[in-house]
């Protein structure tokens, strides 16, 4: 019977991963449809190209969290004592996973496969099989030692759960040994916390050609263009001329799209509005750069990228820089530097930091080659220290910080927010130098209710908070010595100045 070339095919084909994951599995598809499991072309590129550790940035409904369920779950049938685990962002999406990925697939196996490797313990949250293996799911899974692991929509979580991203990044990373695997994918959910940064390092790594060592993870990037299905017939889509210079700037970074591609993206964008760019980005700096869920300047930031207004910004020796401050006590002091150019309102620099005294801001003032305008503090800069009975506007004067605007409080800080996003329609930054600060304007954001599965009506105090708040002082504070023909017209407050736009 050893000699049967059907059998020894058999065995062959059995002993190779990528027959199995492309001929044992059955799925249910988009419609609810029973489907046989076969590789597409980003599933089949992640599959080749993956390391131990991998962080999977991807555009929607491309099948990432499919293949990676398949992927532990044929890991744990053909091999012994595999513990594989799964993170979701809420118990019931980590249940959901199980449910259609992991045990809807195994119940859908050839009956004598699944005689041979039987399922012993089976529940809502885990299947564990009679060779020792096993899958579980959960939203942390602290507890334990697993060969497998995939955090999905790491960057939802990191957004929306920080202290939940903070238990999995200490928690559930280190139930896996160096050497073993990881997949975190996710959409981007904006350039702050540790998706953005876990990305951004790999992405240099892979820049500088380093060799990646067990503790270092592999970046892999799955564009909308990408997928075969993302197509329409073009000549029933028109596109507006604003499509037409994106489609042409990817064209200038080497994205040829073809016609129907150039249809069916505008199709789609017009489905999904300021979403397009995080849900189906064309690149990884685009995804990150995209506008993120419950962010209050998201359609204002858009804006002052699409008109090209975040570039190379350059100091003019002959006008003074104006600073505009948020003042930290025991936390982070952001600075924005200003220049008003005619009509414009130019952001030349950006600083913050962390735990330092006033004279350290002071002494780094100096130490720019800028001549100062007008310095703008909030508020409680003019609160008194218990100490010393100075305010802390006193003390910055008594160390030559002059002059000093203090920037009074608005009545509700909606106002501030509703300022901040009409001064925004006319100034422009420096690309480099004021990239952080940038990042902040982005993450500025409500804060979510997890309970209640709601965005609350006030921020949330975050990394993203002191750059912002350092900003309104611009908003409210600052008035040119101009016309008010200079400025374009305020959008008038006809809906919730606390709504994300």
């Amino acid at each position: 019977m050893t000699n049967d070339p059907d059998f020894a095919r058999a065995v062959a084909q059995f002993s190779d991963q990528r027959w199995r994951l492309n001929n044992l599995y059955w799925i249910r598809d988009a419609h609810g449809r029973r489907v046989k499991f076969t590789m597409n072309p980003a599933q089949t590129a992640l599959y080749e190209a993956r390391h131990t550790l991998n962080l999977v940035l991807k555009a929607r409904q491309l099948g990432m969290t499919t293949f990676t369920q398949l992927f532990m779950l044929d890991a744990c049938l053909f091999n012994s004592n595999i513990a594989a685990g799964t993170v979701a962002h809420t118990l019931h999406d980590a249940e959901a996973i199980f449910k259609e990925k992991v045990r809807y697939p195994y119940e859908q196996l050839p009956a004598a496969l699944r005689q041979a490797i039987p399922a012993v313990s089976d529940s809502a949250r885990e299947l564990a099989f009679a060779n020792g293996s096993s899958l579980r799911v959960g939203t942390s899974l602290r507890s334990g030692t697993y060969q497998y692991l995939h955090v999905s929509e790491y960057g939802a979580i990191c957004a929306r759960y920080p202290d939940k991203a903070a238990e999995i990044r200490a928690g559930a990373l280190n139930t896996v040994h160096p050497g073993q695997t990881i997949f975190i994918e996710s959409t981007a959910e904006g350039r702050e916390r540790d998706f953005y940064e876990f990305c951004h390092r790999a992405r240099g790594h892979a820049a500088e050609g380093r060799a990646l060592t067990a503790l270092d993870f592999r970046f892999h990037f799955f564009p909308w263009w990408g997928h075969a299905g993302y197509e329409l017939p073009p000549e029933e889509v028109p596109i507006p001329a604003r499509l037409e210079r994106y489609f042409a700037e990817l064209s200038d970074a080497g994205i040829k799209l073809s016609p129907g591609q150039r249809a069916w993206y505008t199709r789609k964008a017009e489905q999904q509005g300021d979403r397009m760019m995080r849900e189906f980005p064309s690149t990884p700096d685009e995804a990150f750069a995209a506008s993120i869920e419950g962010a209050y300047f998201g359609r204002d930031m858009a804006r002052v990228r699409t008109e090209g207004r975040i570039c190379v910004v350059p100091h003019e020796p002959g006008l003074p820089v104006n600073t505009f401050w948020d003042l930290g006590i025991n936390d982070t002091s952001a600075i924005w530097f200003h220049q008003r150019v005619g009509r414009e309102d130019r952001f030349i620099d950006f600083h913050e930091e962390n735990g330092e005294g006033l004279a350290h801001y002071v002494n780094l003032l100096r130490e720019k080659p800028y001549t100062y305008g007008t310095h703008y503090l909030p508020h409680d800069v003019e609160v008194r220290e218990l100490d010393t009975g100075l305010s802390r506007r006193r003390m910055l004067e008594d160390l030559g910080l002059r002059p000093i605007t203090t920037v009074p409080r608005a009545n509700d800080i909606g106002t501030e927010i509703q300022a901040a996003r009409n001064a925004l329609a006319r100034c422009w930054f420096d690309a480099k130098r004021c990239d952080a600060g940038l990042r902040h304007l982005d993450n500025y954001r409500r804060e979510w209710d997890g309970r209640r599965g709601v965005w609350k009506d006030r921020p949330r105090h975050d990394s993203a908070s002191h750059g912002a708040d350092a900003f309104r002082m611009f908003a409210v504070g600052y008035r040119p010595a101009v016309t008010t023909a200079d400025f374009p017209a305020t959008v008038g407050m006809d809906w919730d100045p606390l709504a994300p736009n």
